[in-house]
């Protein structure tokens, strides 16, 4: 009987005992895993913060550096347009500056002749005391400079040189544009309530832009506002990072709350794109959703696990969405770029920039022996010199755009680029190539009838791909050839344009 109670006791003993040792565990194991959980915040925390900051730097710099190239872009048209405009008086040559502001958006577009006198739209002066660019060797490509106007006013000042333009007898070496600061500010919009401050600085650490980079470094310089709050390691690494134009990060704390700041450099510019984020921001809101999940489960090991597993998708989800919209905009505005950089301003078809990305895709085609099928047509305009010279450059343009438009009328199934002043190209492939010598007949039957009846006439001229052709510039030279042969050809049949 004894045996029993002792087997009953040791059992009862052994079940309170494990029970309690069970229990022992399990709340252990909650805290323990509380504890790792937490850890886990914090470095999910450090890792969303970084890698959200340096997208952000990283876009902000980008979309400069798009609006420079953009501008650049816009400078050589305008060289091109004032070139053709056949100013004769200084008015003239105001006026004229004033379309290609307007027609191109250059703000503050101005020319520099070879005695350093600046021409604006509204005024003329000598630039070589106002102007570092000019004081300096002879200019050799485009160039960016700050300029200070006005104490601590900043803009930022594009230069192109402009050699062989000649206006009013006196060559002109270069043009330029200035932007200000608050312009380029605007344009970066960053709108997230507070969680993010940006600044433009230069290399020096000195705010460009004006705007607050947090509480703490506010609008000063970056490096006297952060000296004391970081080791000195890291100040002076940070420091010859701005000097040598390199991109980095630190974090420091500001009070009780702990802030992160990330920098890339904007290309040609020396200035630095910094983003700064409250790391408490993040963190709070992190460690709210995990401290309420934790309560909630803390005898549930295995649920927790998952609940912080799906916390961590749920936030990666959510940040993804709140950059893709930002992401998609700045796409959009890159697409924008890119289309007015490839367009003929006068035609609206594909300009010799883009001919010349077309030419370089097919190039490598050709030579990985990935392409087939391929038709290049030349075209040329009969008369235009003599109608732009007798009737004027607008009779001229008109000439162009129906010179154009029948083109691509004719190859609807081709790709047709504005090369020249007259000069145009079409490649074709696919059904293109498949039509090309019902179209080229079509076409060289209503050029023909053209003659008679005093419209426009345009010569054509085409060759297809052959195995021994190496690159498309071997197409378009035969294609050229033809185009000649086609041109005396029209002018045996009396070919000419209206007015002559």
């Amino acid at each position: 009987m004894a045996h029993k109670k002792i087997t009953h006791r040791t059992f009862v003993l052994t079940t309170v005992i494990g029970s309690l040792l069970i229990m022992a565990a399990v709340v252990a194991n909650s805290f323990w895993t509380s504890q790792q959980t937490a850890v886990a915040t914090d470095e999910a925390v450090l890792a969303v913060s970084s890698f959200y900051l340096e997208a952000m730097a990283d876009r902000g710099a980008k979309a400069i550096s798009n609006l420079i190239n953009s501008s650049f872009n816009q400078m050589e048209k305008a060289t091109a347009f004032i070139d053709e405009a056949q100013v004769d008086s200084r008015e003239a040559l105001r006026e004229t500056i004033g379309k290609v502001e307007s027609l191109l958006g250059l703000n503050r577009f101005a020319l520099v002749d070879e005695d350093n006198i600046v021409y604006t739209r509204y005024t003329t002066y000598t630039g070589g005391s106002r102007h570092a660019f000019l004081s300096g060797s002879e200019l050799t490509g485009p160039t960016i400079s700050t300029v200070s106007l006005y104490g601590s006013s900043k803009q930022l000042c594009l230069t192109f040189p402009t050699p062989g333009l000649s206006i009013l007898g006196r060559p002109f070496k270069a043009c330029f544009v200035q932007m200000n600061i608050d312009d380029i500010v605007d344009l970066l919009a960053f709108d997230d309530q507070g969680r993010t401050h940006f600044a433009l600085y230069s290399k020096n650490g000195g705010n460009l832009s004006g705007t607050e980079l947090g509480p703490m470094i506010a609008g000063h310089n970056l490096f006297d506002a952060i000296r004391g709050y970081v080791p000195e390691d890291v100040w002076r690494e940070n420091r010859s990072n701005f000097e040598s134009e390199a991109e980095g990060s630190f974090s420091f704390n500001s009070g009780d709350t702990e802030e992160t700041l990330c920098y890339v450099p904007i290309p040609g510019t020396d200035w630095e794109m910094a983003v700064l984020i409250r790391e408490s921001i993040i963190q709070d809101q992190i460690r709210d959703i995990s401290e309420k999940t934790l309560a909630n489960s803390r005898n549930q090991i295995l649920f927790t696990s998952a609940a912080v597993l799906l916390l961590a998708a749920v936030l990666l989800f959510q940040y993804r969405k709140l950059s893709s919209d930002k992401l998609e905009a700045e796409k959009e505005t890159s697409r924008a770029f890119h289309t007015m950089a490839n367009t003929d301003s006068l035609t609206n078809i594909r300009n010799k920039h883009a001919y010349a990305e077309h030419e370089a895709a097919i190039n490598q085609q050709i030579q990985a022996g990935a392409l087939e099928k391929l038709a290049v047509v030349v075209g040329d305009i009969n008369g235009l010199k003599y109608v732009n010279d007798t009737q004027g450059h607008a009779a001229g343009d008109q000439l162009i755009k129906e010179a154009s438009a029948m083109i691509c009328k004719a190859f609807s199934h081709g790709a047709v680029f504005r090369i020249g002043g007259d000069e145009f190209v079409v490649l074709l492939q696919g059904e293109g190539f498949d039509t090309m010598d019902e179209v080229i007949r079509a076409l060289n039957r209503q050029v023909e009838a053209n003659i008679r009846e005093g419209a426009v006439v345009v010569s054509i001229g085409y060759a297809v791909l052959t195995p021994e052709d190496r690159q498309l510039r071997d197409v378009f030279e035969r294609a050229d050839n033809m185009m000649y042969e086609r041109k005396k050809a029209l002018k045996a049949m009396g070919a000419k344009t209206r007015g002559l």
